[in-house]
C-alpha cells in the first residue's frame, strides 16, 4: 500500500459532517462532538454551498481536525480542498477522475471514492484510490439513488481490495454489529451522529463498538 493507504488503514469510525442532515444546527460544534467522541476522520459534505462558503466553513472544520490530529476530507470540490489545505478529497463516481483530482491535490493528499459493486471498488483501486467507500450497505435517504448493496458485498470486497475499505450506508448503533460480523474494518456515519440527539454521545458509543469488534476479529483462538 501506499503511504496514503497505511495511514487510512488506521481508520475505524468515519464521520460525514452533512449540511442536509445537521439542517440548522452549527456544522463545527457537530464536527468537536463527532471529535470528542472518537472520530477518526471527519469529512465535511455540503452539496449545496458555493465554493466560497464552503472555504468559510472548511476553514472553521480544519481548526478543529489539526488541533485533534485527525485529517479533514472534503466532499467533491478538490479545488476548495487546495484552497484551504484539507488533507483530501472524496469523490462520487460521477465526479472528478481520481488523476485529476491527484494532479490538483499532489501525492500527498487523501483521495478516496465511493464504489458500489465489486468491479467499481476495483477500478478505483487501479486508478489511484488511497481508501474506498463501500455501499450504501443498507437504503439510506443521504443517497437516495442508489438501493442497498447488501451485506453480502463487504467480505467480497474486502477479500479483493487491498486499499482500505470503509462500509457506508445506513449504518448506526442496531446496524453495526451485523456489519462488522460482515467482515468490515472501517465504517461510516452520516446521520448515526450529525443527526444524533448527543453527537459526541452517538460518535463514543460506534467507536466502543467498533473497537470491540476489531478485537473480536484479531483474537487468537481458545
Amino acid at each position: 500500500m501506499t503511504p496514503n493507504a497505511t495511514a487510512c488503514s488506521d481508520w475505524r469510525l468515519y464521520v460525514i459532517v452533512d449540511r442536509a442532515t445537521a439542517k440548522t444546527r452549527d456544522l463545527a460544534e457537530v464536527a468537536e462532538a463527532a471529535i470528542r467522541g472518537g472520530a477518526d476522520v471527519l469529512q465535511l459534505r455540503d452539496k449545496s454551498a458555493s465554493d466560497e462558503a464552503l472555504i468559510e466553513e472548511a476553514r472553521r472544520l480544519l481548526r478543529l481536525t489539526r488541533r485533534a490530529g485527525i485529517p479533514l476530507i472534503l466532499n467533491d470540490r478538490p479545488e476548495v480542498a487546495r484552497a484551504v489545505g484539507a488533507e483530501g478529497v472524496h469523490l462520487g463516481q460521477e465526479d472528478l477522475p481520481l488523476s485529476a483530482a491527484r494532479r490538483l491535490l499532489g501525492p500527498r493528499a487523501i483521495l478516496g471514492k465511493s464504489t458500489h459493486s465489486l468491479a467499481q471498488a476495483l477500478a478505483a483501486e487501479a486508478e489511484g484510490a488511497d481508501y474506498i467507500g463501500c455501499g450504501p450497505v443498507f437504503a439510506t435517504p443521504t443517497k437516495p439513488d442508489y438501493a442497498g448493496v447488501g451485506l453480502g458485498l463487504i467480505a467480497e470486497v474486502e477479500s479483493q481490495v487491498r486499499v482500505p475499505v470503509v462500509c457506508i450506508g445506513g449504518i448506526d448503533q442496531q446496524t453495526l454489529p451485523e456489519v462488522l460480523a460482515a467482515g468490515a474494518r472501517r465504517v461510516a456515519v452520516v446521520r448515526a451522529v450529525c443527526g444524533a440527539a448527543d453527537p459526541e454521545a452517538a460518535a463514543r458509543a460506534l467507536k466502543h463498538m467498533l473497537r470491540q469488534g476489531s478485537r473480536a476479529t484479531t483474537a487468537p483462538p481458545v
